[in-house]
């Protein structure tokens, strides 16, 4: 925005005083009311004031209540023409309350999607996930497949297990070497080569090689195989059925 200025030739009784009011790229109201200032400055009244105002702005001035009211706070000693921060409005939905909301219906669900949890809550999707990840450090995490699931009991049992294997080995460091655990992996007729497996150098001008999509094998056998620390001490292949 350019600079521009305007100028104010005011006559008062016998005198007349000149006016000039240089602006720098300021919002509209913010000028207005350095305009207020500066007239209150050189002894204006705050009629005299407005009347300069609405010379100078036209259908652009501020309302003559709004106007007033800047007179009176410069008269009074203040001596910023900016606007009052606003506070705003309090936000009602990231406070203590909610964040230990949003933590209890996490920790009796954790399978609840950012929706439902902010349904639940009575606030917005976007305030829930900012309380989810900010607040609480939580992000969505998918579940590991494992064989299978143990109840309390086996958990318990192969701890008390795990414990006596560790206290043994302590007293005995030949006591693992002894140890011999099995498996029991299903074994295809073939397995098919995956592309990894399947590289071959070509010049610019070969073509490309190919190869026909494959399926893992349906004709399978369990194998048997023990082994202990070192090697695989007997395998075997179960019989069919």
């Amino acid at each position: 925005m350019a600079v521009f200025a305007q100028l104010a030739v005011v006559g008062r009784g016998s005198n007349t005083c000149a006016c000039v009011i240089a602006i720098f790229t300021m919002c509209e109201s913010t000028e207005q009311r350095i305009c207020i200032k500066f007239c209150f400055k050189i002894g204006k009244t705050a009629t005299e004031t407005y009347r300069l105002l609405q010379q100078a702005y036209g259908e652009d001035v501020m309302g003559r209540t709004q106007a007033f009211d800047w007179f009176r706070r410069f008269k009074e000693g203040r001596t910023s023409a900016e606007s009052d921060p606003r506070l705003g409005r309090q936000s009602t939905s990231r406070n203590e309350e909610m964040i230990a909301k949003a933590r209890t219906i996490v920790r009796n669900n954790r399978r609840l999607t950012v929706r439902e949890i902010a349904d639940d809550c009575g606030i917005s999707v976007g305030s829930c996930d900012a309380i989810l990840t900010d607040d609480l450090h939580m992000y969505l995490l998918c579940a590991k497949f494992v064989p299978r699931l143990l109840t309390d009991d086996q958990l318990e049992q192969r701890q008390t297990i795990a414990r006596d294997l560790f206290e043994r080995s302590c007293e005995d460091v030949q006591f693992l070497k002894n140890i011999v655990t099995g498996d029991e992996p299903w074994v295809y007729g073939y397995d098919p080569e995956t592309k990894q497996k399947s590289p071959q150098w070509k010049g610019p001008t070969s073509p490309r090689p190919k190869k026909g999509r494959q399926v893992r094998s349906k004709t399978k056998v369990m194998l048997l195989a023990f082994f202990d620390s070192e090697c695989i001490v007997h395998h075997e292949y179960a019989p069919d059925g």
